[in-house]
């Protein structure tokens, strides 16, 4: 009887180290989580890379691109050109 007794104390103390213990299935789950997480923080900073990217080649290659920037971000206008700002 006391033997009986030892072997189910022994495997739900086994069970219990299975699910709850240090690296045991909660613990796992939680790091595939975490890891998911991570893995869709790194696709968009992938994303965001490849657009910093390719907005270097462009810059590189031709002054359109330069002159692009210089119009949308900065307010440039070429020599000549008549500026329009319209106030509603």
């Amino acid at each position: 009887m006391l033997r009986i007794l030892i072997i189910i104390l022994l495997i739900i103390s086994l069970q219990y180290n299975i699910w709850y213990g240090k690296g045991g299935y909660k613990e796992y789950s939680a790091l595939q989580q975490t890891l998911e997480l991570q893995r869709q923080k790194n696709n968009i900073l992938k994303a965001r890379n490849e657009e910093i990217e390719t907005e270097i080649i462009e810059l590189k290659q031709g002054l359109l691109t330069i002159e692009r920037y210089a119009r949308e971000e900065l307010g440039m206008i070429k020599e000549g050109e008549v500026f329009y700002q319209i106030v509603e």
